[in-house]
């Protein structure tokens, strides 16, 4: 796949709540590369819901820290710090939670041109977001009320 060169800039792109402890700005995302980026930014106390993508995923942290965990392996989570990275591997349900009381700021990277989430216990918007109702609490899925 043939693209321009691309130059996103955080200052200038959307911010996408992702409820009220976390928000997501999306950067190389409009479709036309094979990956998409975007930095996430977590206050303390942030548990990112369990989900998965059909396709990598990668975490860069760019500030504070993080456990992550794959579904299952709750009990061995990894901690990972500023300037360690993390690949995801597909189709496998995942997490992560902020450690201590500073804010964690993640550089995402999907192996994918869109973004494709489902998650577990909650909707999903056609951007593969979480659904939030006015109250930037999620959506739920109906299994899970």
């Amino acid at each position: 796949m043939t693209h321009p060169l691309k130059i996103a800039k955080l200052s200038e792109s959307q911010r996408v709540e992702f409820g009220p402890l976390a928000h997501y700005h999306p950067l190389v995302a409009d479709g036309d590369t094979p990956v998409r980026t975007g930095i996430q930014t977590s206050a303390p106390g942030y548990v990112a819901p369990m989900h998965f993508h059909p396709y990598t995923e990668l975490l860069f942290i760019i500030e504070g820290e993080a456990d992550v965990w794959l579904q299952g392996e709750e009990k061995n989570k990894r901690r990972l710090k500023a300037g360690d990275c993390v690949a995801l591997p597909p189709d496998i349900p995942h997490s992560f939670s902020v450690v201590g009381d500073k804010p964690m700021k993640l550089l995402g990277i999907h192996s994918s041109p869109t973004r494709i989430s489902t998650y577990l216990d909650r909707e999903t918007d056609a951007n593969g977001y979480p659904k939030l109702g006015a109250d930037l609490k999620p959506v739920l899925k109906a299994a899970a009320r």
